[in-house]
C-alpha cells in the first residue's frame, strides 16, 4: 500500500510542474540511465518575452538540443498564442534526480523529480545493427488471472519514415490490454544515439501451464539516398525497408492455490485497499435520516472487470437502496489498477443503537505469496429520536374523520388559486415583454487592439509568417480602414507587406524577418480626418501572390 501511494505521489509531482503562465513538464518520469528526456516549457502570458534560462540544468543534465514552438488559435474570436520550448535532456548521475526550476522573465516553474535506474543487464548493447528489437517481461511466472507486463523496445539509429507498423499482440489463451500510449525518447548505447519506441501490454493469462508470448514483427523505411539530386517527391520512397522481429518468450502460469478459500472469489493482486465513506457523516443521524454509504475497492494488478461485487450486508434498523456499482480502470507505472465503487443509501427507521457488519474481502497477495484479508471494520452507529417524526405511528382508527363538507371545498379552492396564480404571472411576463426592445443589443465582443498589437510583435519576433500574417489581417479588421489602405499610404509598410506575401508563398520563408514589420506598423502615421470619411470600396488589396 505505501508503494502505491509513493508511485501516485511520484507522478503527480513529475509530470507536470505549474506555474502561473509558465509550465514545466517531461515525457517520463522513470528512465534508464543514457536515456533521453523531453523538458517542454510552456508559455501562455503574451507579456512574458526572451528564451528561458537554463543554465541551472548544466549540473545535473547534459543538454543536447532546443526547439521553439510558437502557436496562435484563435476560438471564438480571441486569440491565444502559446510558445513552447523543448529541451533534450539527459541525466548525469542515477537515482532521484531534480529538475531544477526554470525561470523566465519573472516566472519560475516548480522543480521535477526524476527516478533514474542503472541500465539493465538486458539492455541490448551488443545489438548495434540500425534497427533492432527487443521484448521482456518484468516476471518469469505468474499465478493465473494474474498480471504480467510485456515491455516491447524498438531501437533505432537511422531515421524512419512514418509508415512504420506492428503486428498485433494476440494471445489466445490471454487477456491483453495496452498501457496508454507508445512512448518514444532517446538513448546512448556504446556512444551511439538511438531512438527508442517502447511499448507496454498488462497480460492476464486465462489458464495455467506454459504460455508463450508470440513474436511481434516491426517494419519501416529508413531515411536515406545515395544521390540527392535523384530526389523525387512523386516517387517511391528512398531507402530500405527493415523488417526485424523479437523473440518468443514463455510465461510460466501458476494455477489457483490449494490454501485459497473455495468460496470466494480468485482476486490475485499485487496491492488491494478497501475504503468507507459517508455523506453525511452518520455520528449524528436521526430516525428518518438518508445517509449514503460509499466503499471504494481497489487493486493494483486487476482490471475492474475482475473485481467482484461486495459482500452484501442487511443492517437490522435500516432500509437500504444500493446503486449501481461503477467501474473504472487507471494505468501507472505498476500496471493496471482496477476500481469498483458501490454507494447504497441507508434511511434510519428506528432509535437506538444500529450495528454495521463488517465488509471483508479475500485476495492472494502476488508480491507476498499468500493469503490475505482486507475488511472495513464493523461500526456502530447511535440514532436519535426525530422530533419531526413521531416514533409510535398513529393508528388509523384514532383519526378524525374528515368531514364531507371538507372533502367537497378543498379542491375548488386549490382550483381556484391555481388559476389566479397562473393568469397573475401571464400578466406579468406580458407586461415585462413590452417594455422590452425588439431586437436586444450586442455588445461586441472581440479582443482589444492593444493584445491584437502583441499578437503581431510575438509572431514577428518569432519570425513565423503565418502567424504575423494572421495577426496582421485581425488587427486591420478592427482599424477604420483597410490593410491596403494603410499600405498605399505608409511606402514602409507597403514594402514589408510585400516581402511578408514573397516568403508565404515561396521558399524564403525560413529567411524571412519580422523585426522590420514589426516596426512598419508601429510607425504608422496616425490616419487624417479626412481620409477616415473615404469608401472601403475605392482601396484595393495588395497581391496575393507577388511577382
Amino acid at each position: 500500500m505505501k508503494r502505491l501511494l509513493c508511485t501516485f505521489l511520484l507522478c503527480l509531482l513529475a509530470f507536470t510542474a505549474h506555474a502561473e503562465g509558465f509550465t514545466a513538464s517531461v515525457d517520463r518520469s522513470q528512465i534508464d540511465s543514457g536515456e533521453m528526456v523531453e523538458l517542454t516549457l510552456e508559455s501562455d502570458d503574451t507579456t512574458l518575452f526572451g528564451k528561458p534560462d537554463l543554465s541551472p540544468l548544466d549540473d545535473l543534465f547534459d543538454v543536447y538540443g532546443t526547439r521553439q514552438v510558437n502557436r496562435l488559435t484563435t476560438i471564438d474570436g480571441a486569440s491565444h498564442a502559446t510558445t513552447s520550448w523543448i529541451v533534450t535532456i539527459s541525466p548525469k548521475h542515477s537515482g532521484y534526480v531534480v529538475i531544477p526550476p526554470i525561470t523566465l522573465d519573472d516566472k519560475t516553474t516548480a522543480p521535477i523529480t526524476l527516478h533514474v535506474q542503472e541500465a539493465s543487464a538486458k539492455d541490448p548493447k551488443g545489438k548495434m545493427a540500425p534497427v533492432f528489437i527487443d521484448a521482456s517481461l518484468d516476471k518469469e511466472s505468474v499465478y493465473v488471472q494474474a498480471q504480467a507486463i510485456l515491455t516491447l523496445r524498438i531501437y533505432h539509429s537511422v531515421s524512419l519514415y512514418d509508415d512504420s507498423s506492428l503486428t498485433a499482440l494476440d494471445i489466445p489463451d490471454a487477456r491483453v490490454e495496452q498501457l496508454g500510449k507508445p512512448r518514444t525518447y532517446e538513448k546512448q548505447i556504446n556512444g551511439v544515439r538511438h531512438g527508442v519506441i517502447e511499448l507496454r501490454y498488462a497480460i492476464f493469462p486465462q489458464k495455467s501451464g506454459t504460455l508463450d508470448i508470440p513474436a511481434q514483427t516491426f517494419s519501416a523505411t529508413t531515411v536515406g539516398r545515395s544521390n540527392p539530386n535523384d530526389f523525387n517527391p512523386f516517387g517511391p520512397r528512398p531507402g530500405k525497408v527493415a523488417r526485424v522481429k523479437s523473440s518468443v518468450i514463455p510465461l510460466t502460469v501458476k494455477a489457483k492455490p490449494a490454501s485459497y478459500p473455495s468460496d470466494a472469489p480468485w482476486l490475485p493482486a499485487s496491492a488491494l485497499s478497501l475504503a468507507e465513506s459517508w455523506s453525511p457523516e452518520p455520528d449524528n443521524a436521526k430516525v428518518g435520516d438518508s445517509l449514503t454509504r460509499t466503499v471504494l475497492l481497489k487493486a493494483e494488478g486487476l482490471s475492474s472487470a475482475q473485481l467482484p461485487a461486495l459482500p452484501q450486508t442487511q443492517p437490522t434498523g435500516f432500509k437500504r437502496y444500493p446503486d449501481q456499482p461503477q467501474l473504472s480502470n487507471e494505468t501507472s507505472d505498476h500496471g493496471v489498477i482496477g476500481s469498483r465503487e458501490e454507494r447504497e443509501a441507508l434511511v434510519a427507521k428506528q432509535t437506538g443503537k444500529v450495528e454495521l457488519p463488517p465488509v471483508e474481502v479475500v485476495w492472494w497477495n502476488t508480491d507476498k505469496d499468500q493469503l490475505e484479508r482486507t475488511s472495513v471494520p464493523a461500526r456502530t452507529l447511535n440514532i436519535a429520536a426525530n422530533s419531526e417524526i413521531s416514533a409510535d405511528p398513529v393508528p388509523e382508527a384514532a383519526l378524525p374523520a374528515p368531514t364531507s363538507t371538507g372533502q367537497l371545498v378543498w379542491p375548488w379552492q386549490l382550483a381556484c388559486f391555481i388559476l389566479s396564480l397562473t393568469t397573475f404571472i401571464g400578466l406579468a411576463l406580458w407586461w415585462y415583454a413590452r417594455h422590452q426592445p425588439a431586437i436586444s443589443r450586442v455588445a461586441p465582443t472581440g479582443p482589444s487592439p492593444r493584445t491584437l498589437l502583441d499578437d503581431i510583435k510575438r509572431a514577428c519576433s518569432a519570425n513565423d509568417t503565418q502567424a504575423s500574417r494572421a495577426a496582421l489581417d485581425a488587427w486591420a479588421r478592427q482599424q477604420p480602414e483597410t490593410l491596403a489602405d494603410m499600405a498605399a499610404r505608409y511606402e514602409p509598410l507597403s514594402a514589408e507587406l510585400h516581402n511578408l506575401n514573397g516568403a508565404l508563398y515561396s521558399e524564403t520563408a525560413q529567411q524571412w524577418q519580422g523585426d522590420a514589420l514589426w516596426q512598419a506598423v508601429r510607425s504608422l502615421p496616425a490616419l487624417a480626418p479626412s481620409e477616415a470619411t473615404q469608401s472601403p470600396e475605392n482601396s484595393v488589396l495588395p497581391a496575393l501572390y507577388p511577382r
